[in-house]
């Protein structure tokens, strides 16, 4: 774990003495955008043109941002027009890397052993967090984006024109739906877990983990009447939450101290999370190894022996009774 500085790595864990033992996420700070042909995209400034075999996609298959943006990409059948590098889930002195390992896929384009090489060389004295998904452009050898947020938008319209399967996940109809769920789960949920997890007082854990479960109620109850978040059509609200209820029970229970509830408690909740799973392409997109290595052997400050446990044995492949809803 670890941040650049000018352009030189640190190893340093996130700090939290300043702020009551609170964690606090840093904005991503690479936001360009993806259009069809170029022009402006939703921030006013002239944006990446859609091309196939252009852009690049580094992602970590523990990450449940870049989880986002690998279900997006199977969504929109975009697999042969993005390629993909995949990170070695132990995540320690040096960061995420691409060290030999099952299911890492090296950087064919930037041929880098650390990803924080990509930002640098991408701007050589970046200072923050080196963090995935990251969106890399081939041809101008920079970085389009690495808010997970932004890059399912630009997969769900940008490539439409030139071979994306159908299917909008953010429709207009819907978008104030979405956004008012999207801000609540990304605090509360999405966020919520590591607040709680790495928070360093009790003050702080307490002031995460309840407003968790309060949301988690919430939504156990909303799904009891309807298949989705927004009722019948599926968006881009249900994937984003998916990618924390598919960690939920075996990390976030245990390693983060989630552990009021488990997924698997709630009625409705689960099902909806073996729905999700179970649409073509997503299993492929779960790799539960990297998820429990990744969590329990990286974090140090939170389990100092790096065991990883081997349970909970979790089948998201069982039956559901959700398409009775809709």
């Amino acid at each position: 774990m670890g941040l650049l500085q000018d352009g030189r790595w640190v190893d340093q864990w996130y700090e939290t003495s300043s702020t009551g033992g609170r964690f606090m996420r840093k904005d991503a700070q690479f936001r360009n955008w993806i259009t069809p042909d170029g022009g402006p995209g939703p921030d006013g400034q002239n944006g990446f043109k859609a091309e196939a075999g252009r852009y690049h996609l580094y992602v970590s298959l523990a990450c449940p941002w870049a989880h986002r943006t690998l279900i997006f990409r199977i969504l929109k059948g975009l697999e042969s027009s993005i390629s993909v590098s995949v990170v070695h889930w132990h995540m320690a002195e040096n960061g995420w890397t691409f060290e030999e390992g099952a299911g890492v896929v090296p950087d064919t384009v930037n041929h880098a052993k650390f990803l924080y090489q990509v930002y640098t060389t991408a701007q050589p004295d970046y200072s923050g967090r080196v963090t995935v998904p990251l969106l890399w452009d081939k041809k101008t050898n920079s970085i389009v984006s690495n808010e997970s947020s932004e890059i399912i938008r630009m997969f769900n319209t940008s490539f439409d024109g030139i071979g994306a399967k159908p299917g909008d996940y953010y429709p207009e109809a819907l978008r104030s739906e979405i956004d008012a769920l999207n801000d609540r789960i990304y605090s509360t949920v999405n966020n919520g877990v590591y607040k709680a997890g790495f928070a360093t007082t009790q003050a702080a854990y307490e002031e995460a983990v309840y407003p968790l479960f309060d949301t988690l109620d919430w939504l156990d109850a909303k799904l009891a009447t309807q298949r989705y978040l927004t009722g019948n059509t599926i968006t881009e609200a249900d994937w984003r939450l998916f990618t924390t209820l598919a960690r939920f029970d075996p990390v976030y229970v245990g390693h983060f101290k989630c552990n009021l509830r488990q997924i698997k408690e709630y009625p409705n909740l689960s099902g909806y999370l073996r729905d999700l799973y179970q649409m073509p392409g997503i299993a492929g997109t779960v790799n539960m190894d990297h998820i429990k290595d990744h969590y329990y052997s990286s974090h140090g400050t939170i389990n100092p022996t790096g065991i990883v446990p081997v349970g909970p044995k979790i089948d998201y492949s069982l039956p559901h009774d959700r398409a009775k809803l809709g």
